[in-house]
């Protein structure tokens, strides 16, 4: 093999043969769910597993079962029949894969938790092209990495979730207007999430012009786990008065209020470079909201987003999973665009400077959002004990680091 092969299987046994494949010529894998990730737009040697047909979501009472190769969309369409629903990504074509495997912050973290919180098992083929069960009572050191750990351990062909009960959300869109004062509404807003009952979580923006859907400016996105508008409505009241911000709460179905992902002029380009990055973060004080509200007055193509976090995603003792900081109360991310003959050298190197700022104080990065292969990062996306836990697991069930087309955990 001299040059990346794509490939389509339509069963784990398909998937087994394929791995072995790859470990018969040392080459590495690389997989592909919803393809959102950096590498679905690599061209490097290997075998590239592309999962999507197998996509089967079947649900008996409120455990779901759902395909590697599955996306969030379907994922909450079909739940939606059943009066069900996961805390998922935001986007209807993200990968169910691979935002389960890096944790999975979703619109509804502060009230279930992440994507591996609501993960009780999972069908793997492993390096050696076997196909195993895992769960917390079989192969529990394998489904403890799976949960946070990224791809590094196999190829997860089916995801086991419990689901919880719901018939449709409060959602709440707010414009945050250019006369606006941003600092005071991100303190408004943290505010308010420092004793928010869990059903609430906050989805704040600030984005350049992306596309005709998305124009430039802040806007801040509430989900409340529930059909009670009322709720919301009095509990964002101190946020909602300030000048300058301005929308309404109302009912909603879940999947509607997944996003539609624009498509690219060029489907097989990759998106501009971000520069910058991102942090889960234990306090938003204030100082941090000055510095990002500065960041984005002062390069037109950045970008500023954060989430609030704690809650249930808070209940789950720092052991329990691979996925680290439980302590964080946010997610922050902030970065500038590399358009190409907008930013020059000194540019560059200031975005970096000051976003290197805002997320100088994080707990973690979260990998997720991490959109390049950075192995000197890695480490700093775990806890330090849960680092080296998962670094003893890598060398047990992929000592060959076939699956090192990821954030790859060093053997």
């Amino acid at each position: 093999m001299d040059s990346e092969q794509n490939l389509r299987p339509r069963t784990a046994e398909d998937v087994a043969a394929l791995v072995r494949q790859a470990q018969a010529g040392a080459q590495p894998v690389t997989v592909i769910a919803g393809g959102h990730g950096p590498w679905s737009h690599s061209a490097s040697e290997g075998v590239r597993i592309d999962l999507s047909a197998l996509a089967d979501i079947g649900v008996a009472g409120s455990r779901v079962s759902i395909g590697g190769g599955a996306t969030w969309g379907a994922v909450a369409d079909v739940l939606a029949d059943h009066e069900l629903a996961l805390s998922s990504g935001d986007t209807r074509s993200v990968g169910v894969g691979g935002l389960t495997l890096g944790g999975g912050i979703g619109l509804m973290v502060r009230a279930w938790g992440l994507a591996v919180d609501q993960l009780v098992g999972a069908q793997v083929v492993t390096a050696a092209g076997e196909i195993v069960e895992t769960s917390a009572t079989e192969q529990p050191e394998l489904f403890w990495a799976l949960r946070g750990g990224g791809g590094n351990f196999g190829v997860v062909t089916r995801f086991d979730f419990e689901a919880h009960p719901l018939t449709r959300v409060a959602l709440g869109e707010f414009l945050v207007g250019d006369g606006a004062d941003r600092a005071a509404v991100l303190r408004a807003m943290r505010d308010i999430l420092r004793d928010a009952p869990r059903e609430l979580t906050v989805t704040y923006m600030d984005v350049p012009a992306m596309d005709p859907s998305a124009p430039a400016g802040a806007r801040l996105v509430a989900v409340w786990a529930g059909d009670d508008p009322d709720a919301l409505r009095r509990v964002l009241a101190p946020l909602t008065e300030l000048d300058g911000v301005v929308g309404d709460v109302s009912g909603a179905a879940y999947p509607d209020i997944l996003m539609e992902m624009p498509q690219p002029a060029d489907p097989d380009a990759a998106p501009p470079r971000l520069l910058g990055g991102n942090g889960l973060i234990r306090e938003l004080d204030d100082e941090l909201i000055d510095r990002l509200v500065a960041f984005r007055s002062a390069y037109p193509a950045s970008v500023v987003f954060l989430r609030s976090l704690g809650g249930a995603f808070g209940d789950v003792p720092q052991e329990g999973t691979a996925f680290p900081a439980r302590d964080a109360t946010w997610f922050v991310m902030a970065g500038g665009f590399d358009v190409p003959g907008m930013l020059d050298d000194a540019m560059r190197e200031a975005v970096l400077a000051d976003a290197g700022a805002i997320t100088g104080g994080r707990l973690a990065e979260y990998g997720n959002f991490a959109d390049a292969e950075r192995p000197d990062a890695v480490p700093g996306m775990f806890d330090v004990v849960a680092y080296e836990r998962l670094r003893e697991l890598k060398a047990r069930w992929d000592p060959q680091n076939t699956f090192r087309r990821n954030h790859n955990i060093a053997v």
